[in-house]
């Protein structure tokens, strides 16, 4: 991990955690930028990355921390979108969707070829996007458990916005986030896993 990407992260997290819009929505947002980040300090000597992973998790982080600044429905960018395009609501959450399977892709994409658990691409792909979807309903269990615990508190983490069909309209944007990822970036990906498999 470089100087830079560290910077950027610990600059992001702190620009993030200074007045949140809801401490609590904070909290819940960043805390998989967290761990995120520890198990990257952990392994960075050990199993390092590269650099395409290291930039796709420091972008998706990012995604993460600007959520838990602003809550996924306020983020005034997506705002702006929203009464310029006249949409219905604030779709900065589908973003976060969106990188939910196309950054895990290309990191399940280089556990997978770096340590040679599945032969062959057509395989490899079909059990990187079942990770990715198996990921994004996790995660939908998780904001639902988060809601049911703690009752309204928990509205802006769920960020439904009053969309009846949040959760599975999350879990097409993983859907297609993972599918465009494995379609984008596999020569540049392949490129870069060449200093490490070749």
């Amino acid at each position: 991990m470089k100087w830079w990407w560290m910077g950027i992260y610990f600059g992001g997290l702190v620009w993030s955690g200074v007045e949140p819009r809801d401490r609590f929505t904070w909290l819940l947002e960043v805390i998989p930028a967290l761990v995120g980040g520890l198990v990257l300090l952990v392994t960075r000597r050990s199993f390092p990355l590269t650099p395409l992973t290291y930039g796709l998790i420091l972008a998706h982080c990012i995604i993460l921390m600007v959520g838990g600044h602003y809550t996924y429905a306020e983020v005034p960018l997506f705002n702006w979108l929203k009464d310029v395009f006249h949409l219905a609501r604030n779709n900065y959450d589908k973003l976060g969707h969106l990188a939910q399977g196309f950054v895990p892709a290309i990191i399940a994409r280089e556990l997978l070829i770096r340590n040679r658990v599945v032969n062959g691409a057509g395989w490899r792909n079909f059990f990187i996007v079942c990770f990715c979807l198996a990921l994004s309903a996790l995660y939908e269990l998780i904001e639902w458990g988060v809601a049911v615990g703690t009752g309204s508190g928990a509205d802006a983490f769920l960020g439904t916005q009053g969309y009846l069909w949040d959760t599975q309209s999350d879990m097409a944007m993983a859907l297609i986030g993972s599918l465009t990822a494995l379609v984008m970036l596999r020569r540049i990906h392949d490129r870069q896993l060449d200093e490490f498999t070749g």
